[in-house]
């Protein structure tokens, strides 16, 4: 028998002063208009697409239900659960104080960040579908309304070693990855444009060169800062006007190397150069951004707004890159882009997520003015597009709904067809 994680116990949590639920507010007033509905359960399923996707439920006594999603990997689920319980018998539609509800109640359990932030993310999604469900408006309606029609969508793209050389040997295969292949990326680029109607690219730049002598100390050698400038050039001049093309580094280099690799990459149309440093240390972070015309974006490892503040108000990035179902959710991530828009920087949201957390950064990317793109990473995956009713992306663009909610219904025979081993189905409305 596993662990019941809905009744863990929590001395903090119990006798904590800021106890923000409806009870304990004295909110007892009764709601017209079919709007006084009770909160009966939260359940989650984790899909096996690219990545595990933890797709959340939002049950009410009034038979509707709120879809969301919390960003992929471990941890969440159980937490979700933990939380379920603080939810029951509260109005969904009361969406930022359930929120801060939630944050409050698990400050013992890390609400500042990390995996918890994330878990609360996915409720969060949940309780915007829900409630736009319950009022009938489309979820951007609850944040502020509409700038625009359509978010633009940009294409995480990927490719193997090339063989340019001939095959590798064994030897060279078991020794370390093939180098990544310029002429390759060039093509691929070519082919995302081309023929599947993209006009915003993204390719990793933390990739094999064959230069390497160390994988941890994080240093880039001439040889290996050459290649990736190839990297950059073939596929910026195979695109041309066409497309921006952006360029992630997955937080993997020193301040040093950073800086050299920003300032070789100036002669080039580069959208932007996404985390060349890791995330904790903002002060290298605004080093880096400020030593290179070449815009800086970073964000999706930071959470809530008070994470990416000093990004901003010190001028660490040029353009910020929240994750949604990472850093809080929709309502935070709007008061993130509010932050931004107060310095004058452009949000481009990371997204690694299924349909359903993408449609919800749409929602969000069509309530604020300061929107780049949202992130697409699943595009060579035929399941990401099968496990909602709708057509969520046309021709590098979503359209924005004007369905309740989130606008996209899951296909529940689709996400049982496709669930991590072990998992169950959560109950449908």
């Amino acid at each position: 028998m596993g662990i019941e994680y809905r009744g863990l116990h929590d001395p903090n949590a119990e006798y904590t002063m800021r106890d923000l639920a409806a009870e304990s507010m004295g909110i007892i007033a009764k709601r017209g208009g079919g709007r006084d509905v009770e909160i009966t359960d939260v359940q989650t399923t984790m899909v096996d697409g690219n990545f595990p996707w933890t797709l959340v439920r939002v049950y009410t006594d009034a038979g509707i239900v709120g879809t969301g999603e919390a960003y992929w990997g471990a941890g969440a689920p159980e937490l979700i659960e933990r939380m379920a319980p603080f939810l029951r018998g509260e109005n969904p539609l009361d969406v930022d104080r359930l929120t801060e509800h939630l944050l409050q109640r698990m400050s013992g359990e890390g609400s500042i960040g990390g995996v918890t932030v994330t878990a609360i993310s996915g409720i969060e999604v949940a309780l915007h579908d829900l409630a736009g469900t319950i009022l009938e408006v489309p979820a951007y309606q609850l944040l502020g309304g509409k700038y625009r029609d359509a978010v633009r969508v940009y294409c995480d793209c990927h490719v193997e070693g090339g063989e340019e050389d001939g095959p590798p040997t064994q030897a060279a295969t078991d020794a370390q990855p093939q180098p990544a292949e310029p002429l390759a990326q060039a093509e691929e680029a070519e082919r995302v444009v081309s023929e599947l109607g993209y006009d915003a690219l993204k390719f990793d730049l933390d990739v094999p060169s064959g230069h390497e002598k160390d994988r941890a100390n994080r240093h880039l050698r001439e040889a290996e800062i050459e290649h990736k400038r190839s990297i950059v050039e073939a596929v910026t001049e195979a695109v041309g006007h066409r497309a921006d093309v952006a360029f992630d580094c997955h937080w993997s280099f020193t301040a040093g190397s950073a800086k050299r690799l920003a300032s070789a990459l100036e002669p080039y149309d580069v959208w932007w150069l996404e985390d060349p440093v890791p995330p904790e240390n903002h002060d290298v972070q605004c080093d880096v951004t400020r030593s290179t015309t070449t815009p800086i974006a970073a964000g999706e490892n930071v959470y809530r707004t008070h994470g990416q503040r000093r990004l901003l108000q010190e001028g660490g990035v040029d353009i910020v890159a929240p994750d949604l179902p990472k850093v809080g959710g929709m309502r935070e991530t709007v008061k993130i882009a509010n932050l931004a828009d107060l310095h004058y920087v452009p949000v481009a949201m990371h997204n690694v997520s299924s349909p359903v957390a993408t449609m919800a950064s749409a929602q969000v990317g069509a309530a604020i003015p300061n929107t780049l793109a949202v992130e697409f990473h699943s595009y060579e995956l035929d399941l990401w597009a099968e496990l909602v009713e709708e057509s969520v992306i046309e021709e590098g663009y979503i359209e924005i709904p004007e369905e309740p909610g989130l606008g996209v219904t899951l296909d529940l025979d689709v996400v049982s067809e496709h669930m991590v081993e072990g998992e169950e189905l959560f109950d449908e409305a």
